[in-house]
């Protein structure tokens, strides 16, 4: 369970140990946490009997005080509250750079990596027993050579198609060091539908394995595209 940040400032609160912003910060902590409010109520009345107290009758029969202890207390509490506080910033921080790094991996990444053999009977994501070996075409150029080749699979499904593509990158392209590429499938009526996108460098080789809801019977055609949306090969569906 989680211990409350405020769990050892009950004590200075009631005896008005706490410096302003302290004490401002606390009151608004309490509206919020029941905890906090039932150990402020256990020792409330604690003010109004210390006052009650004579001072000379506890001269009599108690032993000299000790060096009074309340101040170091109060320190203490102080400091092991700014500790906590301190630590639960780095696990914030730390938390948050790893996920940052791993949706940065997974927003790059996701094309590079090939899930498990699914079974074609099932949605994409299924776990199954692998596969017969998929006939691989080429893909055409829609105008001039570019510098994308590719081969295609399509396997049909119950559910859609599988589609599993083998992608390459020229080494020598005017395009820069690196650029975004999409696949797509086109179906009855103009519909299409995303299938994947990756980033891809120059001389990248990529495997990549994805599925459309179209049936083979309604996949009109698969296209490789640009960021843009500049389609550079294509496949038309027999």
């Amino acid at each position: 369970m989680t211990r409350c940040e405020f769990a050892y400032d009950d004590g200075a609160y009631v005896l008005g140990a706490l410096a302003p912003a302290e004490r401002a910060a606390y009151e608004r902590h309490l509206g919020g946490c029941a905890s906090c409010r039932e150990a402020v109520a256990e020792i409330a009345v604690l003010p109004g009997l210390l006052g009650r107290l004579d001072p000379a009758g506890l001269e009599q029969i108690l032993p000299p005080p000790a060096p009074p202890r309340v101040p170091a207390l109060l320190d203490e509490a102080r400091q092991r509250r700014r500790r906590e506080r301190a630590a639960d910033r780095r696990r914030y921080a730390l938390t948050t750079l790893a996920a940052a790094g791993l949706a940065l991996l997974v927003g790059v990444g996701t094309a590079v990596a090939l899930p498990r053999p699914v079974d074609p009977s099932g949605p994409p994501g299924a776990q199954g027993t692998p596969t017969q070996q998929v006939s691989m075409v080429a893909m055409r150029p829609v105008a001039a050579a570019g510098p994308v080749h590719a081969d295609l699979g399509l396997t049909g499904t119950k559910w859609g198609t599988q589609v599993t593509m083998r992608c390459g990158y020229d080494a020598r392209t005017s395009y820069g060091k690196a650029y975004p590429f999409r696949l797509v499938a086109r179906g009855p009526n103009g519909a299409t539908e995303q299938i994947g996108s990756w980033l891809a460098a120059p001389g990248d080789d990529l495997s990549f394995t994805g599925a459309t809801r179209f049936t083979d019977a309604e996949l009109v055609s698969v296209e490789l595209q640009k960021a843009d949306g500049t389609p550079l090969l294509t496949y038309a569906v027999p």
